[in-house]
């Protein structure tokens, strides 16, 4: 007899049992100022099919481009309730919805401005290492310029640019394939 681990049982369904206490899915805070926006999305594997019990990690600035973090000592101001992160858990359909506000610019690499965006670290069943990503905001001028988004091929840009709801205003909708057609770019550090 030979013992085979399942795809779900490479890390083990331990995300819900563990990280739940952790989830908070307001990422800016009551009452910190800035453009206030809903993202909703679906996290899918290689075949277009829900990846349910993954759990997104959101990382962002506030509207004046800071982060909530202790190495970034930029002089801009920082609201004692702008939280800047968020954990997030996949429903069995995959699906996701967030709070947050709109960032604003960061120094990039060189001198150069980042446009406003989110950056997302996501685990789940059978990742041994997370992956890290960024999600980009919908007809935002600094896209175009952007050191990051200018780095990746541009047929590929479009996995990383959030699209607006036709039915909500403030909502965002955005989809992380992990592999196969139209697969999310991930970022290397």
């Amino acid at each position: 007899m030979s013992l085979q681990a399942t795809t779900w049982q490479t890390v083990g369904p331990f995300f819900r049992i563990g990280l739940e206490r952790l989830f908070d899915a307001d990422i800016a805070g009551v009452g910190v100022e800035g453009e206030r926006v809903a993202v909703a999305g679906r996290v899918l594997d290689g075949d277009g099919l829900p990846i349910r019990d993954a759990v997104l990690e959101i990382w962002q600035a506030n509207a004046a481009g800071k982060y909530a973090h202790p190495a970034d000592t930029q002089d801009k101001p920082l609201e004692a309730g702008f939280k800047g992160f968020g954990r997030i858990p996949t429903q069995d359909d995959g699906t996701f919805r967030f709070t947050t506000i709109k960032p604003g610019t960061v120094p990039g690499p060189n001198g150069t401005t980042q446009a406003p965006h989110l950056v997302v670290g996501l685990l789940m069943r059978g990742l041994l290492r997370g992956l890290v990503t960024r999600a980009y905001f919908p007809d935002e001028r600094l896209n175009s310029s952007d050191p990051i988004l200018g780095l990746i091929e541009p047929s590929r840009r479009a996995t990383l640019i959030m699209t607006p709801s036709s039915e909500h205003a403030n909502l965002l909708h955005w989809e992380i394939r992990m592999q196969g057609e139209a697969e999310t770019v991930f970022l290397e550090f």
